[in-house]
């Protein structure tokens, strides 16, 4: 997976979705990360699939992974990004600031 995504490092509806999901991937491979996680969101293994189909929900993972730089670190390196792809990825996903035009 690691060169699948190595070469499309620009910001675009497939390559966000695709860092998004394998963020989501990523937490859920680790059972105190997706703990973490599932508590804050709210959500549970029963409606984590669901809520991963909708494209708010993958910013909103990318949100979590900047919230943590570490995190972020870790998963970056595991997915063969870099985190400069990933904050791309995140911004297109949450679309322009409010404040933008």
């Amino acid at each position: 997976m690691r060169d699948s995504l190595r070469g499309k490092q620009s910001a675009n509806p497939d390559f966000a979705q695709s860092v998004a999901v394998k963020a989501l991937a990523f937490i859920a491979a680790d059972s105190e990360r997706l703990a973490r996680f599932l508590n804050l969101t709210g959500l549970g293994p029963h409606n984590l699939r669901t809520a991963a189909a909708d494209p708010a929900f993958l910013a909103s993972v990318l949100d979590y992974l900047a919230a943590d730089e570490a995190l972020l670190v870790a998963f970056a390196a595991d997915a063969g990004l870099k985190p400069e792809a990933v904050a791309r990825a995140r911004e297109f996903l949450r679309g322009p600031a409010a404040d933008e035009p």
